[in-house]
C-alpha cells in the first residue's frame, strides 16, 4: 500500500523559526479521549514531539468517561478533564440534550486552552474531540486532525471542515484535505527486530525455539468467537505441530485441556504488558481488525487472519482491507471462524514457511512505521508558521 507523506523538508525551517522567536517550548494540546484506539495514537504523537523537541509542553485533554484517567497519566502527561459529549448518530432524545452539553464542554475546553497557552490542538477523535475542535476554532488556533479508522467518526468529519491539516491511517478515507501517513505507534513496535528477539521472546512465554507459533488475541470486544474457535481446535493444532500463544483478555476465560508434554505447548495468558515480545514470538496472528491492531501488525511484518467485529457497519473490515489486498493477511467472517476453518485453511498455512515469509514481507510493505515522526514534524511546523505570521 503506497503511502503519501507530507513533505517534511519544512521541519528544519520550523526549528529555526522557533529559535528565532526565542521560544523553545512549543505548546501542544492533544485530544484523543475515551478509548485506547484514540488515546494510544495521541500519546505516541506526544512521545514523538518530545523526542524531536524535548522542551515541548504537551497537555492531554480528556474526560472521566473511558480510559483517559488510566492510560494518559501512565504515559507521564498532564491531563485536563472536560465534560464528555458523545455525539448521537441517530435522531433520539439524547440528541435534544446535545447542544447544552456541547456548549458546557466547549467553554471548559476553552478555559484549558487559555490556561496552558495552547498554540495548536491535535485531535484523534473520541468524545472529547468535538468540543476541543470548536474551542480551538473560537480561539483562532490551528487544528491538526488524525483519523485512524477507515470510516471517520463524527468529530473528525466536523473538524475536517475547519482545517486543511488532516491526516489518515490509509488512503481512501473520505475526509477533505486528507493525507495518508499511517497511525502513530510506539518505537518499541516500529523498531522491533522480530528475528533478533524471537528466542528470548519464546522463552519468556514458555514456547519452544523451533516450530510455528500462532498468536491469538481474544481480549477485544466481542472476541468470544475467536477464543472458542481456537481453543476448540487445540487438539488439531497440537497434532499439526503448532504452538499457540493465546492472550484471552482479563474479561475472558479460556480452558484448554492439558496436552501430552511431548506435544507443542498451548500457552494461555490473560494479558501481555509488552506486546513486542508477543509479536517477536509469533509467526502468525488471529485477531479482530481494530485500526491499531492492523497498524501494529503491518509495522512489524506479522501476517494475520483478521476476523472483523460484525458490528459498527463493517468498520473493522475496512481497516483490514489494505493489508489483505496487499497479500499480507487473510479476512475471515465471524460466522465462518470455527475449528473446521482452522483445520482446512489455517493449519496448512502455518506449516508452510515459504508462504509465511512471503505474507510477512507483504504485510511489512503495507505498514507505515514513521507516522509518529511525520505527524510530529507537521505539528511543529504548524506552530512555527503561526508564530511567523504573528510576528
Amino acid at each position: 500500500m503506497a503511502r503519501q507523506h507530507p513533505d517534511p523538508a519544512g521541519f528544519a525551517g520550523a526549528e529555526a523559526e522557533l529559535a528565532r522567536h526565542g521560544v523553545t517550548a512549543p505548546r501542544v494540546v492533544v485530544v484523543g479521549g475515551h478509548s485506547a484506539g484514540h488515546i494510544e495514537p495521541a500519546m505516541n504523537l506526544a512521545d514523538a514531539l518530545r523526542r524531536l523537541e524535548p522542551t515541548a509542553e504537551i497537555t492531554a485533554l480528556g474526560t472521566v468517561r473511558g480510559l483517559d484517567t488510566t492510560l494518559i497519566p501512565a504515559r507521564g502527561y498532564p491531563l485536563e478533564l472536560i465534560p464528555p459529549v458523545p455525539l448521537p448518530r441517530t435522531l433520539s432524545p439524547a440528541l435534544l440534550q446535545t447542544p447544552g452539553k456541547l456548549r458546557e464542554s466547549v467553554l471548559a475546553a476553552e478555559a484549558v486552552l487559555e490556561r496552558v497557552r495552547a498554540e495548536v490542538v491535535v485531535g484523534f477523535g473520541g468524545y472529547v474531540a468535538a468540543p476541543a475542535y470548536l474551542a480551538a476554532r473560537r480561539q483562532g488556533l490551528p487544528i491538526v486532525v488524525h483519523e485512524a479508522n477507515a470510516r471517520p467518526g463524527v468529530a473528525n468529519r466536523l473538524a475536517a471542515r475547519m482545517t486543511t491539516h488532516v491526516f489518515t491511517a490509509a488512503p481512501g478515507v473520505r475526509l477533505a484535505h486528507a493525507t495518508a501517513i499511517g497511525i502513530p505507534l510506539r518505537p518499541a513496535i516500529t523498531g522491533l527486530d522480530r528475528g533478533a528477539l524471537r528466542d528470548a521472546a519464546r522463552r519468556r512465554f514458555g514456547l519452544r525455539p523451533d516450530g510455528p507459533v500462532l498468536m491469538v488475541t481474544g481480549g477485544s470486544q466481542g472476541a468470544r468467537t475467536i477464543n472458542a474457535a481456537v481453543s476448540d481446535a487445540a487438539p488439531a493444532l497440537r497434532a499439526a505441530g503448532i504452538q499457540v500463544l493465546h492472550i484471552t483478555g482479563s474479561q475472558h476465560v479460556v480452558e484448554v485441556p492439558d496436552g501430552d508434554p511431548a506435544e507443542p505447548p498451548y500457552v494461555v495468558t490473560p494479558y501481555v504488558d509488552e506486546m513486542q515480545y508477543a509479536y517477536a514470538a509469533a509467526d502468525f496472528v488471529i485477531c479482530r481488525s481494530g485500526a491499531m491492531t492492523c497498524a501494529e501488525l503491518a509495522a512489524v511484518g506479522l501476517p494475520a487472519a483478521y476476523v472483523p467485529l460484525p458490528l459498527r457497519g463493517g468498520e473493522q473490515r475496512l481497516n483490514a482491507e489494505p493489508v489483505v489486498g496487499a497479500g499480507g493477511a487473510l479476512l475471515v467472517d465471524d460466522a465462518d471462524l470455527d475449528p473446521a476453518w482452522i483445520g482446512t485453511t489455517l493449519i496448512p498455512l502455518l506449516n508452510d514457511p515459504q508462504q509465511l515469509t512471503a505474507m510477512s514481507a507483504r504485510a511489512s510493505a503495507a505498514g507505515a512505521p514513521d507516522a509518529d515522526n511525520v505527524l510530529a514534524r507537521h505539528v511543529l511546523t504548524t506552530i512555527a508558521d503561526r508564530r511567523s505570521s504573528a510576528s
